[in-house]
């Protein structure tokens, strides 16, 4: 299934006319499906190559090395994760058969303003600091690179997402200020002798993205499947374009006008000659930890009222986050 590409030219340089298309298109999309394809985000083709080779030399180190960068308490999303340590079926309060193949590298946001220092410490679960690994040398520089470019696309997303539910532009923005944002790398690669994966075992496990939005940057390596009327579909992923999902958060507050999408990615065939790697890179952005999710007043009728209560975007964040880490059903 090719997902339906949007071009955020128009939205970000053309008049209000374009810019209505374009959230228009988004709402269609949304609606029936969480996911869609972006050109035009005005991301360096450069940055984006320099990002995954750079972080691919990061998971080519001995593992030892790796290592190094494990964070024990596992509520700071920050460092190594190892392959097989996370199972991401348990974030739906399901029992997977094993745990996923993939092993990951996670960066938050790196605090630049001392004026918001106050707000991060009181929050520091989620805004903990970075582990940043010796080698390569580059990664820290390459990383926050593209972090900060990643953060003006979500910025224009937000207001793509404000104007096709008919709320201020700046609604989503003005509560993602200081948010909780993560970039999370996943190297799936199956190295020569690694062993057949286990009947049932996944490279990551069907789940649903628990914020607002992700920009997801990966390889056009076979794997990725988006659950579409009641089957698994495979995704193609262009050069140079970003897969951009909704998660749970928005879906929340959209009163479920918009679908936050089952997904999962599969190992190749076992009939796969040598090592088979995907690469991929992604950014979520969830919304400051005090921020409340209930549905907006746009997708609430009294033929459809509300379905959700209000819960703050740290509790929910946290419950969906420690699940899959401690191996155990989520309960939210």
């Amino acid at each position: 299934m090719n997902l339906e590409v949007v071009d955020l030219e128009p939205f970000r340089t053309g008049s209000q006319a374009q810019r209505l298309a374009v959230a228009g298109t988004v709402d269609r999309v949304y609606r029936t499906s969480g996911f869609l394809e972006v050109v035009g985000h005005g991301v360096s083709p450069d940055l984006i190559e320099e990002m995954l080779s750079t972080t691919a030399s990061f998971f080519d180190l001995p593992l030892v090395a790796k290592q190094a960068c494990i964070v024990a308490d596992k509520t700071q999303n920050r460092g190594y994760a190892s392959e097989g340590t996370e199972a991401l079926a348990y974030s739906l309060g399901e029992e997977p058969t094993a745990p996923d193949l993939f092993e990951a590298f996670n960066a938050g946001r790196e605090i630049v303003d001392e004026a918001d220092r106050p707000y991060f410490d009181a929050h520091k679960s989620f805004f903990a600091p970075n582990i940043w690994p010796e080698e390569p040398a580059a990664l820290r520089d390459v990383w926050i690179r593209y972090q900060q470019a990643i953060a003006v696309v979500s910025d224009c997303l937000l207001s793509v997402f404000a104007l096709a539910l008919d709320v201020p532009e700046s609604y989503f923005i003005d509560r993602t200020r200081r948010a909780i944002a993560t970039t999370r790398a996943i190297n799936y690669e199956r190295r020569p002798g690694s062993p057949d994966p286990l009947p049932g075992q996944a490279r990551m496990g069907a789940h649903t993205d628990y914020g607002i939005v992700t920009v997801l940057l990966a390889d056009n390596v076979p794997g990725l499947q988006v659950r579409h009327q009641g089957e698994w579909i495979d995704v193609p992923v262009a050069s140079g374009s970003f897969v951009v999902n909704i998660g749970d958060m928005l879906a929340t507050w959209t009163n479920d006008r918009w679908v936050s999408t089952l997904h999962r990615v599969v190992p190749p065939p076992v009939s796969a000659d040598g090592p088979v790697r995907r690469r991929s890179v992604a950014s979520f952005l969830e919304a400051d930890p005090d921020a409340i999710i209930e549905p907006v007043s746009s997708c609430v009728t009294g033929e459809n009222p509300a379905r959700y209560q209000p819960i703050s975007a740290g509790d929910y964040l946290m419950a969906k986050l420690m699940g899959p880490r401690e191996l155990r059903k989520t309960e939210l």
